[in-house]
């Protein structure tokens, strides 16, 4: 909005670094890697709110994996995970939306045409994995001018990853942020190595605040990864 809105008012010293990233196709590349642990997917209440979960059924059907829209306090957030548990166990698949009282299946249409017009995919690097096709979106060309990448020249800076972080492979199900010789040690939510362990939505930041409590636990026979 704040970039169509300097468009009619011919404004030219407002600009944006545009980083934003398209979920579904980062799911296709994950669940597409022949030796993918991921079994279901929580997707994003507050993503889905504008944009609609037609776009996970497809991906759901294709792959045969259960995918539940939640919202984000602890009781959407546990009834989302005994959702896909319950999929998985009854060897069901398709999408199901917990965040119904905030979330419907074709989204905020009007904002979505907003988001096409100003915006067009591309390809995007995503921290530990690579880069996805169609994965990010751009500043489409009419709107280039407030693109802070070309008119500040910065465009070919890149940030360079720890060779100690396994985010990747932790983003992936492959590795527990536990795995990771860094965890707890040279890699804290004061001084992270990787994004896991920057958000505090993370797994590795939540490894690290509440790892403690399972310690005591025993294992169970089949743990299940929610991506």
């Amino acid at each position: 909005m704040s970039v169509w809105y300097a468009a009619q008012q011919s404004l030219s010293n407002f600009s944006i670094l545009c980083s934003h990233v398209l979920v579904p196709p980062a799911m296709v590349a994950l669940l597409s890697s022949p030796d993918t642990l991921i079994d279901g997917f929580l997707a994003a209440g507050h993503v889905c709110a504008v944009m609609g979960y037609a776009e996970y059924e497809p991906i759901a059907a294709t792959y045969q994996t259960p995918i539940v829209v939640t919202g984000f306090e602890p009781l959407d957030l546990l009834d989302g995970i005994y959702r896909t548990l319950t999929a998985l166990e009854a060897g069901q698949y398709g999408v199901e939306n917990q965040y119904s009282r905030a979330v419907t299946r074709q989204g905020n249409v009007q904002a979505q045409e907003l988001v096409r017009r100003v915006f067009e995919p591309c390809t995007r690097q995503w921290r530990g994995i690579g880069p996805i096709p169609a994965s990010g979106y751009q500043l489409r060309p009419e709107f280039r001018a407030y693109d802070a990448e070309q008119r500040f020249e910065v465009i070919n800076l890149t940030a360079q990853e720890s060779p100690l972080c396994i985010a990747g492979q932790i983003m992936q199900g492959r590795k527990r942020p536990s795995d990771c010789s860094a965890f707890g040690t040279r890699c804290t939510p004061e001084h992270p190595l990787g994004a896991p362990m920057v958000s505090s939505e993370g797994a590795c930041a939540a490894y690290y605040h509440y790892g403690q409590h399972r310690q005591a636990a025993q294992p169970m026979p089949h743990e299940v990864s929610i991506g």
